[in-house]
């Protein structure tokens, strides 16, 4: 069961990338598309939640949440939509996974908190993957919009990073309430902003939201994405351990960027799929302690990461990268 849903948890998450972009050429503005996919994915979780008596209405008004879902919603897929407009959804899904990167640097040259060498090494050879993947945009039949989306998504990434920082904070503060309640919460303030920002700079019709693919995608997203994978990905972290389910962030790209060139005729070239392992192989040794924790030290030693909280590190990093990631 538990290698079951894992699986259907990385098919979810690779598979959001690509309803994302086919929402966007479907004419729906992006930052409203995005504002309305959290604002009801994380009422709905929240009003569930509530239901069960594991929430209460106050945890709303905490400023902890508002802040969250600026860095982890707002910022990260104000970003990613609107530079999904220009990117294809495969560079988009793989430029998204150099958040642990940008954790690991804000971690160690802003924090001043000491890391693993391997950790070092990863975040250069994905910057080396970064720049392999962009080198495309600098040929004259690509638009220079293309480059603009890239650098949009990493922005995102710093955004998503710090707020990743923030949320280590946040569950300690809130060790009592469940996490699926804080991060409906933030999806909540998350949404509203994007909704706000949409409200200033977009010219919302009705139009936009008749066409199958327009309410394909946003249906898509709300139930799938945001509702059913965080619920797949919340109970393997109750039935293994943090780190696990976190994975998904090494596999989700590749699904993704398949996906793009199967069903939406997306380009991929040498070049792209050099930048895409590149990338991948500098997120693995970004995280390379947390896996051969996982993948080669006793069950024992495991469960006693998933019980005491020592693997703090492994769960900032990972988690935090992966939890609103769909």
């Amino acid at each position: 069961m538990i290698v079951m849903n894992y699986f259907f948890m990385c098919l979810i998450f690779g598979t959001t990338f690509l309803a994302i972009k086919i929402g966007v050429d479907a004419g729906v503005p992006p930052f409203f598309s995005a504002g309305l996919r959290f604002s009801i994915a994380g009422l709905l979780l929240f009003s569930y939640m509530v239901w069960r008596k594991k929430a209460t209405i106050s945890l709303l008004f905490r400023k902890e949440m508002l802040f969250t879902g600026l860095g982890l919603t707002f910022g990260t897929f104000a970003a990613l939509y609107w530079a999904e407009q220009y990117v294809t959804s495969g560079i988009a899904a793989v430029l998204s996974a150099t958040g642990p990167m940008l954790i690991i640097v804000i971690q160690t040259f802003i924090l001043k908190q000491k890391g693993h060498r391997n950790a070092f090494i990863g975040c250069v050879v994905g910057m080396i993957g970064v720049t392999l993947l962009i080198l495309p945009s600098f040929s004259i039949e690509v638009s220079p919009l293309w480059m603009v989306g890239c650098i949009a998504i990493i922005i995102g990434e710093v955004f998503y990073a710090s707020g990743t920082i923030y949320t280590k904070h946040v569950i300690k503060k809130y060790s009592t309430t469940s996490p699926i309640a804080l991060n409906a919460a933030q999806m909540i303030h998350g949404g509203m902003l994007l909704l706000i920002l949409s409200f200033f700079i977009e010219n919302i019709e009705l139009d936009y939201f008749i066409s199958p693919s327009s309410i394909g995608s946003l249906l898509y997203l709300t139930i799938v994405g945001s509702m059913i994978g965080h619920s797949i990905y919340y109970w393997l972290v109750s039935r293994t351990n943090p780190v696990f389910p976190s994975t998904w962030l090494y596999i989700s790209p590749l699904i993704a960027v398949i996906l793009g060139v199967l069903f939406y005729q997306e380009y991929i070239s040498w070049l792209t799929a050099i930048g895409t392992v590149t990338i991948i192989a500098g997120t693995i040794l970004v995280n390379f302690e947390t896996l051969r924790t996982l993948f080669w030290r006793k069950p024992s030693v495991l469960q006693d990461v998933k019980t005491n909280g020592k693997g703090e590190q492994s769960y900032g990093s990972i988690k935090g990268s992966s939890e609103s990631r769909t």
